[in-house]
């Protein structure tokens, strides 16, 4: 099977009043194109931080990143910007993402404008974007406060989508929701999966949803990758016993 992303032996520490704190801790895993892999784990496990890295939101210190067979650890310029159309993120709290002086309409259009198109053009490209993710039109000349928490969520995936990446990382993308509007996102995010080819790789603390949208999933415990399986394998048949506390906690 083809691998939009591999990752070899991703390494990061931070440091708080010189004492260090191992975030990710030599980790490697793959993202398969068009499969969805979830990463769960407790706060603090080093499932957000691996997702930053693989976006170049953060620097890592060591490893290896290779996109569609290329390395990304430490691009620059041209080849950064290249990278950002073909990774986007999805993050928690939507309204903070984006800003909170323009419209999520022009939120949408921003990346696209940047990449060279035309206003015009951009503007129509953000209408069939907020069709795709079931959005009406006037919500484009809204700002983020005007609008629901799922709604600003739908406007995320719709700015994601516009420079046509072919991996999005959902960092905790459903975890500010309502349970109702949780299983919209999820099944809107399963929609675009299945039209678009699209890879997902899905940071949650959520088991029941990972074992609803994810092919495999990787636990990670202290900044280690401890296991990795297919949903119900790592439900039922928990090997290792952090993964057995995690399932009690949850089921």
């Amino acid at each position: 099977m083809q691998k939009i992303l591999e990752v070899k032996d991703l390494k990061k520490t931070f440091y708080k009043n010189k004492i260090p704190f191992v975030a990710v801790n030599g980790i490697s895993f793959q993202v398969n194109t068009g499969e969805c892999l979830g990463i769960v784990g407790e706060s603090g496990c080093g499932k957000s931080t691996t997702a930053r890295l693989i976006a170049h939101l953060t620097r890592p210190d060591a490893g290896s990143i290779l996109l569609d067979g290329e390395e990304i650890l430490h691009a620059k310029g041209k080849k950064l910007k290249e990278i950002y159309t073909k990774v986007q993120m999805v993050f928690q709290t939507p309204q903070d993402s984006f800003d909170p002086r323009c419209t999520l309409g022009d939120g949408i259009m921003e990346s696209m404008i940047n990449q060279g198109m035309k206003k015009k053009e951009a503007r129509e490209r953000m209408r069939l974007l907020m069709h795709m993710v079931e959005m009406e039109e006037e919500f484009a000349g809204r700002y983020p406060h005007q609008v629901s928490g799922g709604q600003c969520q739908r406007a995320a995936i719709a700015r994601a989508l516009a420079v046509n990446p072919k991996l999005i990382i959902c960092d905790e993308a459903t975890s500010a929701l309502d349970v109702t509007v949780q299983s919209q996102i999820i099944e809107l995010l399963r929609k675009l999966q299945r039209e678009m080819g699209l890879s997902l790789m899905l940071i949650c603390h959520d088991l029941a949803l990972v074992q609803e949208l994810c092919d495999r999933v990787l636990v990670m415990y202290l900044g280690s990758i401890v296991e990795e399986g297919t949903p119900d394998e790592i439900i039922q048949h928990p090997k290792q016993e952090y993964t057995k506390i995690l399932i009690d906690s949850v089921f």
